[in-house]
């Protein structure tokens, strides 16, 4: 079974590629970009299965099919609610919701597997889908915290935010004016919630904005060290496998 992955931030591609090699599903190739994936399909057989992203850098994935007729089965990688995704049953594509769950994410391979056999087309109306999406194929990212203080409540902005960190198995966002406030999420959820134009999730520990990098310096082991305006607890650094995404991320 030959499979591909389109999906234009390379982190979730290659996480939902350890995900998939679990199920020892093998990803023949990941594509990034509707004009990489025209190029890719023009010139390749087609695989058996693809996992499909909406939004891609360059535009909607749909695109794709409106230039190339493609055969492969689809399970489209999604972040829009479950209303929106009425559309995705109704043409009988399977989806899954990001954050991908692994078990959500084997249920839906032996789906496939159990129609394989069968070498069933799908047929995709993707106009329909397109009508009865919600909205424009944008996701809302997340624009402010409530967090509590003794009796009090306090609105936190994403602008006032530094950077988010864990620690003792709490999560805590750390303000430019240098305060900790400790919310009740974890950064496997903040990562999912916050713009990735904006935000970066440098290690296990630390999830930062681009606004907040006052400087970076190179560090031990292939690494990069992060300075930020008022944070210096521990060190931010950007463990090794991340450093090659975080310096695209930065530009």
């Amino acid at each position: 079974m030959t499979t591909i992955i389109i999906e234009d931030e390379k982190p979730a591609a290659r996480l939902l590629q350890r995900k998939l090699e679990k199920l020892n599903i093998e990803v023949e190739v990941m594509l990034h970009s509707v004009e990489e994936s025209l190029d890719w399909f023009s010139k390749n057989e087609h695989p058996d299965l693809i996992f499909l992203d909406i939004q891609l850098s360059d535009g909607l994935s749909f695109e794709i099919f409106d230039k190339i007729e493609i055969k492969s089965a689809v399970i489209f990688t999604t972040a829009y609610d479950e209303y929106a995704l009425r559309a995705f049953k109704l043409n009988s594509i399977d989806y899954l919701l990001k954050p991908i769950d692994e078990d959500d994410l084997e249920i839906s391979i032996n789906k496939f597997k159990a129609r394989l056999p069968k070498q069933e087309s799908l047929q995709l109306d993707f106009d329909q889908i397109k009508k009865m999406l919600s909205n424009p194929f944008e996701k809302n990212y997340k624009k402010r915290f409530t967090v509590k203080i003794g009796q009090h409540l306090k609105v936190i902005q994403t602008d006032e935010i530094e950077c988010f960190f864990s620690e003792n198995k709490g999560t805590y966002i750390h303000t430019f004016d240098n305060r900790n406030y400790l919310i009740e999420s974890t950064l496997e959820v903040l990562e999912q919630e916050m713009d990735p134009k904006d935000f970066f999730r440098v290690s296990r520990k630390f999830l930062i904005p681009l606004k907040a990098i006052k400087e970076i310096v190179l560090y031990s082991n292939s690494r990069l060290k992060v300075i930020l305006p008022s944070y210096n607890d521990d060190e931010v650094i950007v463990s090794r496998e991340k450093v090659s995404d975080f310096k695209t991320w930065i530009g």
